[in-house]
């Protein structure tokens, strides 16, 4: 078991000089983000050629945020091989690429990582991005991967709880981990620093964990959207919300983020339809807007759209989300990222 102090979950206030929170959350209002891949991997690198250059126009057009998923391992048995590049990588490389874009995990499987090698990734990470990073951590939902890192899969839980843990403390400015006495007198310590002195740490979907643990510890929680081609998903996404809101011990704000892959037809009026089992919203824009007004009604603060299952191409795609869906749902302003020439 975790045998450190805990170091709690933060309301809106800790990150107010924060460029990537300020720019996807403030409550009673829903931002736009985009998540990567662009499309679907099936064997091809050759999918992601120009994936770059569209995160570049991304960045352009206003939207909050780009997210990456983290997939060790492909297991053809699940048949999603997730982003295909290492997240921390990727997303230095997008960030040397972009401006204002806000960069997000969605999300880093924790008990496969060392707390002290994520710590050191994410604060890098934060600083070449000048201040970006909003990092979604889970458990895991894929049980090849455990054995793998010689991890026990019942054990994910537990290890989820103790590494978010570990990863904050050596993130805080002048803390020092889980080090001896002895060794905290001896100076040692992290670096590079943080940008802002904290990078949120949004907890994705259960995590293992009871809700009043999510409650007390997340900096915001993403969770599945519940049915996205009917009133009733908002309605039961909104109860999820307020549960968890209760439980927030300062009351304070804390974001919630929810996520669609979706296929934007070219037709606006192409009603809301359910495909792969409910895993994909085909819809014109009309309809998105729709549930995008219901999601924000619901209390989410953020909605990550994937596209990769979409039949037009990306480009296409983006454009119209830019043109006639980002103006109704605005990133903020705020705190403009550090511009640092390392």
């Amino acid at each position: 078991m975790n045998d450190s102090i805990a170091v709690p979950g933060a309301s809106a206030p800790a990150f107010a000089t924060h460029p990537g929170y300020q720019r996807m959350f403030r409550a009673d209002a829903l931002t736009l983000g985009i998540y990567l891949p662009l499309r679907f991997y099936q064997g091809d690198m050759a999918v992601l050629q120009g994936q770059a250059r569209l995160v570049e126009e991304i960045d352009r057009h206003g939207f909050a945020a780009v997210w990456v998923r983290d997939v060790p391992l492909f297991d053809p048995m699940f048949g999603d091989a997730g982003q295909l590049f290492d997240p921390f990588t990727y997303l230095a490389w997008l960030a040397a690429r972009t401006q204002r874009v806000a960069l997000a995990t969605g999300s880093v499987v924790l008990p496969l990582r060392h707390p002290i090698d994520l710590a050191k990734a994410v604060a890098s990470l934060d600083q070449l991005s000048g201040g970006r990073l909003v990092m979604g951590v889970a458990s895991g939902d894929r049980p090849l991967e455990f054995p793998a890192y010689g991890v026990e899969h019942a054990a994910r839980g537990e290890r989820f709880a103790t590494a978010m843990n570990e990863m904050r403390r050596w993130l805080q400015p002048g803390t020092h981990g889980r080090m001896t006495h002895a060794g905290a007198e001896q100076g040692v310590q992290l670096l590079p620093p943080t940008v802002s002195g904290r990078v949120p740490l949004v907890v994705t979907g259960g995590a293992r964990q009871p809700l009043e643990w999510i409650g007390q510890h997340a900096d915001g929680w993403l969770t599945y959207p519940e049915a996205t081609h009917d009133n009733a998903g908002p309605q039961r996404l909104a109860a999820k919300i307020g549960a968890w809101r209760a439980l927030i011990p300062d009351g304070g704000f804390r974001p919630h983020m929810t996520n669609e892959w979706i296929d934007l037809v070219d037709d606006p009026d192409h009603p809301r339809m359910p495909l792969r089992g409910g895993f994909t919203l085909r819809t014109g824009r009309k309809g998105l807007i729709d549930l995008l007004q219901a999601w924000q009604r619901a209390g989410v603060n953020h909605a990550a759209l994937g596209i990769q299952f979409a039949e037009r191409p990306a480009g296409e795609v983006l454009q119209e989300l830019a043109e006639e869906v980002l103006p109704l749902f605005p990133s903020h302003p705020g705190p403009a990222p550090q511009v640092m020439d390392w």
